[in-house]
């Protein structure tokens, strides 16, 4: 069996995993995303044996095996795959055994249900963030009107009164109102429209890192860079996207701080990512930013709702930067997502190479 151009470009077009395999388990063809979950490319994997790009699984390429010999299909359901570099996979696979020409081959396919679920993961994240953010400004409305009230009362106050004991109090009530009128500014958040242009993704961490290396208190706190050159540009907001990583890095500045359980270390890793769905868009092509911290870790329980505002690890944490990190890669069309475990906590910002306004 031999696949033509056209075959080709649909099967790219896929977002499941589909693998070409002769009678002996040898790979013959991958499409993108099988290239993407298996991490190996459809040159070098040609006419390898299945059982060394899945790693110590036996028992599955036993059942692929005897699904060939006996020219039945078989699916196994929620299958942990190891691939190489120890990655693990959990998909769903079903192999068909197909004939060509008295030649037995198998079409493996393989649905990442890790893929499926970030995207159900990140539908509800929008929905709710979204319901979140609407409630946050009703509420400000509500907060900043009484706010003005009182400092304008206090101002009146101030120059009616000649102590400079009672002006220093009228002094403490204006500055309270003003910063309760900033943090509700915060809240709600900027619905300033993206100012777009091409943005070097290393330039905007870069930034970043020269102005947490600048703070003091990351004085024990290595920054390592991991980059990829060849990444080209964004379409994107500059001072928007580097607000939303100093915002990451802070979160994982913080983390370290205090902990002297081992050398503390931030990378700022990027890569190129194929086949991304971001929302209800399909992208051949994105960029990926992960910020690696080796701190404690998030608490499990907070996993799910360390993008909501006002939400804190930190007793003296105000719960409003990753919220706000959120909203603008939302803005740019792209996703974050965060896995955390003791020892490593991985934020991973995936944006997309071109922005597409709603109206196109």
């Amino acid at each position: 069996m031999t696949l033509d151009n056209v075959h080709k470009r649909l099967l790219d077009n896929l977002k499941t995993g589909v693998l070409l395999l002769d009678s002996e388990l040898r790979l013959l063809y991958l499409n993108m995303e099988a290239e993407s979950l298996l991490d190996i490319s459809d040159s070098k994997a040609n006419q390898h044996y299945i059982g060394d790009v899945l790693m110590n699984a036996k028992d599955d390429v036993a059942e692929m095996r005897n699904a060939i010999e006996n020219n039945v299909s078989f699916t196994k359901r929620a299958a942990e795959l190891t691939i190489k570099h120890g990655k693990t996979l959990l998909a769903d696979y079903t192999i068909n055994p197909v004939a060509d020409n008295g030649n037995i081959q198998a079409i493996l396919e393989i649905n990442s249900l890790e893929h499926s679920h970030r995207i159900t993961q990140e539908e509800s994240l929008q929905t709710a963030h979204h319901t979140t953010r609407e409630l946050v400004r009703g509420l400000a409305h509500e907060i900043k009107n009484p706010l003005g009230g009182i400092r304008g009362a206090a101002q009146l106050l101030s120059q009616e009164i000649e102590s400079t004991e009672l002006q220093d109090y009228t002094n403490v009530i204006i500055e309270e109102a003003d910063r309760l009128h900033n943090l509700v500014d915060r809240l709600v958040g900027s619905r300033k429209p993206l100012e777009l242009g091409d943005v070097n993704v290393h330039e905007v961490l870069e930034r970043v890192r020269s102005l947490i290396e600048a703070d003091s208190a990351s004085e024990n706190i290595h920054v390592v860079t991991d980059y990829d050159p060849s990444i080209p540009t964004i379409q994107g907001d500059p001072d928007q996207l580097i607000q939303a990583m100093l915002n990451l890095v802070r979160n994982a500045q913080q983390a370290l701080i205090g902990d002297n359980t081992r050398k503390s270390e931030i990378i700022l890793r990027t890569r190129i990512t194929r086949n991304a769905t971001i929302g209800t868009r399909f992208h051949r092509l994105a960029v990926k930013v992960k910020v690696i911290d080796n701190g404690p870790g998030i608490p499990t329980d907070m996993l799910g709702t360390i993008f909501y505002p006002m939400i804190s690890g930190r007793a003296d944490g105000s719960g409003l930067g990753l919220p706000i990190s959120h909203g603008i890669i939302n803005q740019h069309q792209g996703m974050i997502e965060c896995h955390s475990k003791p020892g490593s906590t991985v934020f991973s910002v995936v944006l997309p190479f071109v922005y597409v306004s709603e109206g196109r």
